[in-house]
């Protein structure tokens, strides 16, 4: 008998006790006994395997399936640098807080640092970034297998601590690596280790005074729904980022980040601040004021602020109304602000703003909308708010560009629903390989639509697009690559064409598809400072 596709056996089925429902699998040796006993649990409907041939691809894949479902989804890799290649998916999950957890196979610990093949220190790779890792040994107390993976599960999604997050089981398993005869593979049903969580905590009455406005960041759609109820009931204009679901109704504001600069935005007196808001420069000066009284709602023991200018930390807060005029300001200033945007945006070539706008407004109620980090999010951020929008999912935790396409699948798997994705060509090409998803594999129905204006844009808007560093500009910043990307898309074997008006987009948005489609969209950058002056002015 194999005591590895034993522990294999024991920790899935533990797994499967504690409400896992999906797992992804990078190949490799040293895993094999996770991975005969997935595929055999798989085979028996006991959960969906999602395979892939990069650890990195599939880590953010992971991250994208908990980050929808917000269920703890466990990825599978060998030993060795494929455990290394989970690094960016572990600190975006341990930055948006994401049950992700790490499953890295490993040597016997006798072996680590004699040299032997594919053998390194993996419980130390992701210092820093994890809620939990624990170290089960094939040769271990058969009982310790299974109690370590309920407590890496209940660690990851914060079950406990209310603060959920990446966890990592690092499985040392010696050989021989596969059953012997007779040996079954799939797991037997297991108990699931239970927790009493604790009651929603008594919300803290704020009086209604001074003049407050809500801020809410990256958030799931729960805590966007508590953002926006708090600023309707207490009658309090909203700024709220796209992906923080609370974007929508008579409060939301779709130009909250340029209003702040003005006039309005020197009188706010207190920021109540849900999510994890970091977009936007004037949002990060408001939150860093002296003169500010910044309340943050926040359900674990991490909150935001960023200007160490937090007064009150609290689980839930109510508000008493506030006068009608400073709402009514407000409103009367993004409708204002947003008609000048709206002019900006029909001027000339198709821009990257309106490109959004037309992506934002085209995703229906019932699918979802995915935005990659740079400009295309930024871009979103000026849209108009809309009455009905689905969710919206962006990896802002780190705010990276890498695993843009595997987290998109990845939300588009959990949920069920067509996926609409928005990023730029650099986002694009950097995952490409995300794109390789064997036969047999669970497909999503994900759109892509690429915002290819050929190198990194949103440098034009910073400090180094000033004309004085021109000559360095286009290889250090922007980084055109160009590539063909409908052909990439297409070497894939993923449909793919190129739109180049807006009037074709929009007809282009409004077809039905199946799984994988890519959008190439020409867009010019070339105005993209001049526009980011003009917006601010």
């Amino acid at each position: 008998m194999s005591e590895s596709v034993a522990c294999a056996q024991a920790v899935i089925g533990q797994l499967l006790a504690q409400g896992v429902t999906d797992l992804v699998l990078a190949p490799g040796s040293r895993s094999a006994p996770l991975a005969l006993v997935a595929d055999a649990a798989a085979r028996e409907g006991l959960l969906r395997l999602h395979v892939r041939v990069d650890e990195r691809g599939a880590g953010f894949l992971a991250l994208g399936l908990a980050k929808a479902s917000r269920r703890c989804v466990p990825v599978i890799t060998t030993s060795g640098t494929a455990v290394g290649n989970l690094l960016p998916a572990v600190m975006e999950a341990a930055h948006s807080g994401v049950p992700l957890l790490v499953l890295s196979a490993d040597r016997p610990a006798a072996l680590v640092g004699t040299g032997a093949n594919q053998t390194t220190e993996q419980l130390d790779l992701f210092s820093g970034f994890l809620r939990h890792r624990g170290r089960v040994s094939s040769t271990a107390a058969p009982a310790s297998w299974a109690a370590q993976a309920a407590r890496a599960v209940l660690a990851a999604g914060g079950e406990v601590s209310g603060h959920p997050g990446p966890a990592q089981l690092n499985l040392e398993l010696g050989l021989p690596l596969v059953p012997g005869s007779g040996q079954a593979l799939v797991p037997a049903p297991r108990g699931a280790l239970r927790t009493g969580r604790s009651a929603r905590p008594e919300p803290v009455a704020l009086p209604g005074g001074p003049r407050t406005v809500v801020v809410c960041g990256d958030a799931d759609p729960a805590t966007g729904r508590e953002a926006r109820t708090l600023a309707e009931a207490a009658g309090l204009p909203l700024i709220a980022e796209p992906s923080s679901n609370a974007r929508t109704g008579a409060n939301a504001l779709a130009t909250g980040r340029l209003l702040l600069a003005g006039p309005l935005g020197r009188q706010v007196e207190r920021v109540l601040v849900f999510g994890r808001p970091n977009l936007s420069r004037p949002v990060t000066a408001l939150l860093a004021r002296a003169d500010v009284e910044i309340v943050v709602v926040a359900s674990g023991p991490e909150y935001v602020d960023p200007g160490w200018r937090a007064s009150l930390v609290a689980g839930a807060v109510t508000v008493e109304p506030g006068p009608a005029e400073w709402l009514d300001a407000w409103r009367t200033a993004d409708a204002e602000r947003a008609a000048r945007l709206g002019e900006l945006n029909l001027a000339g070539a198709l821009s990257g703003p309106e490109l959004a706008r037309l992506v934002v407004a085209a995703v229906p109620q019932d699918q979802v909308l995915c935005l990659a980090n740079s400009n295309p999010i930024r871009d979103a951020d000026l849209a108009p708010v809309r009455a009905d929008p689905g969710p919206v999912y962006a990896n802002r935790g780190l705010s990276g560009i890498d695993g843009t396409l595997a987290t998109a699948a990845g939300v588009a798997l959990a949920s069920g629903a067509p996926t609409t994705l928005l990023c730029g060509d650099l986002a694009f090409v950097h995952d490409a390989g995300s794109l390789a998803i064997g036969p047999g594999e669970p497909r999503p129905t994900l759109r892509v639509v690429v915002a290819d204006d050929n190198g990194g844009s949103i440098f034009a808007t910073l400090e180094y697009g000033q004309d004085r560093f021109a000559d360095s500009f286009e290889r250090v910043f922007a980084t055109p690559t160009g590539l063909d990307l409908v052909a990439l898309a297409t070497g894939f074997g993923v449909p793919a064409r190129r739109v180049s008006t807006a009037a074709e987009v929009a007809v282009a948005l409004t077809e039905p598809w199946t799984g994988i489609e890519i959008l190439v969209v020409d867009v010019d950058r070339s105005g993209r400072a001049e526009a980011a002056r003009r917006l601010a002015d």
